[in-house]
């Protein structure tokens, strides 16, 4: 098949890559020039691991493309996905659609014969029929079927995500429809994956309850956590304990500093806004949101408290600032709310992130950036860690203690075993356990 991507941010070029590695000609369009060129020379604009390799691959073969002109791309496309940018609008949550109806408007005129319009962005129940119908505004004969097929990728594993997926989510209006996007993921048959077939309205649910369930999933744990500080239990051995519940299952059962990321922040407060509109209040996610954001600030009194009250002064090495390992995304992470905080607080801050930097310079103004952790913690008083990189998983306890000036080590992802830390000379803080 011919396949047009609109759109070559993390969800269109990581789709359009795949697409390609499944056997489709797939061209990948944005306005962007400056980033088609980088692409066209072989620069992969985020870190995802593996694209990069994928990429070349299907380039090589001559399966993947990029370019600016859409008209270009979408002829002979048999399916052209809008995979563009639904950042949640200021002052109200809601996710913003400037850019996905601008695309479906633009597409509209150059659709020459049955094509199907799929809509891969995240966006609230009702888009994916508005897309049809400002299509049918601007060309009244063109031919072709919307179908909403939400992505499920995880940031540092979506490569896997969507070539192995849990299940392929596809809400069609008809048999016509639904033949060519069986033909899009046919490859995935030979594997028996689930392909879920909806409505529009239910495919476009799905996705948003998927996310608001996972970021509940976090928060409650998170709670628990803070029950089991006050309690004396391990919230491990709990989330051990309760995850091993088919009922419940054992991922996103991980105590630390709240989500971040491109998805669940805004995910959630649209979910939250949609209830909202339709007189069906999300009360659940609403007190997720909040319960979210104020964990993010309760770290920064954590660290406060393992430095007996006082940061004016204190040199802190934070490890890790994206919002998760394997990704360069800083977008809502934790620690944009906990480093500004120890830096308001006085205290001078050295950061190290394999790949958090890029962004991170941009956005945590005042850090010292460092690319050892052993480099950063020399003569510091503290060693935080906000994200868990494997490269921060076996570090040497006893000697990253010997460089230090001080003695604390606030663990906000539970990576270490707190009678090793106290056995090589810290005084250990983690999240739920004592």
């Amino acid at each position: 098949m011919r396949i047009a991507m609109i759109g070559t941010g993390y969800v269109g070029l990581v789709s359009g890559v795949c697409f390609s590695d499944f056997g489709h000609e797939v061209v990948c369009i944005d306005k962007n020039a400056d980033k088609i060129d980088r692409l066209n020379r072989g620069e992969v604009p985020i870190y995802e691991p593996g694209l990069d390799e994928l990429m070349a691959r299907n380039t090589a073969a001559g399966r993947l493309s990029f370019t600016t002109d859409l008209a270009e791309a979408m002829k002979g496309a048999e399916a052209v996905f809008i995979a563009v940018g639904t950042p949640a609008r200021r002052g109200d949550g809601h996710a913003d659609l400037t850019y996905v109806y601008s695309a479906a408007e633009e597409l509209a005129p150059l659709i020459a014969d049955y094509t199907v319009v799929v809509v891969k962005s995240t966006v609230p129940v009702g888009t994916n029929a508005e897309v049809g119908r400002r299509i049918r505004a601007v060309a009244p004969e063109a031919d072709f079927d919307v179908a909403s097929n939400p992505e499920f990728l995880r940031e540092g594993a979506a490569i896997e995500d969507f070539m192995r997926p849990d299940r392929v989510v596809v809400g069609v209006t008809n048999g016509r429809a639904r033949e060519v996007m069986s033909d899009v993921y046919r490859p995935l048959f030979l594997r028996e994956t689930p392909m879920v077939w909806t409505s529009l309205e239910s495919a476009e649910m799905i996705k948003y309850a998927a996310n608001a369930f996972l970021a509940t999933k976090i928060t409650f744990i998170n709670e628990i956590a803070d029950l089991c500080e006050k309690a004396g239990a391990d919230v491990q051995q709990v989330a051990k304990g309760i995850g091993l519940d088919g009922r419940i299952g054992g991922k996103f059962l991980h105590a630390g500093p709240g989500y971040g990321g491109s998805c669940f922040p805004k995910d959630t407060s649209a979910l939250a806004r949609i209830g909202v509109e339709l007189a069906s209040p999300m009360r659940i996610v609403e007190t997720v949101i909040t319960v979210n954001d104020a964990r993010k600030r309760r770290m920064v009194e954590k660290i406060r408290e393992a430095l007996d009250d006082q940061l004016a002064g204190k040199r802190i090495a934070v490890l890790g600032v994206t919002f998760k390992p394997n990704t360069d995304d800083m977008r809502d992470a934790p620690a944009l709310t906990i480093v500004p905080a120890l830096i308001g607080a006085g205290a001078e801050v050295r950061v190290v992130d394999p790949q958090g930097r890029k962004e991170g310079e941009a956005l945590l103004p005042g850090v010292s950036w460092m690319n050892d952790p052993y480099a950063a913690a020399e003569a510091a008083d503290a060693v935080v860690i906000i994200t868990e990189w494997n490269e921060f998983r076996a570090l040497d306890l006893e000697r990253l203690r010997g460089i230090m000036r001080g003695d604390r080590l606030v663990d906000l992802r539970n990576i270490y075993v707190p009678e090793s830390a106290r056995e090589a000379g810290f005084v250990y803080t983690s999240v739920g356990r004592v």
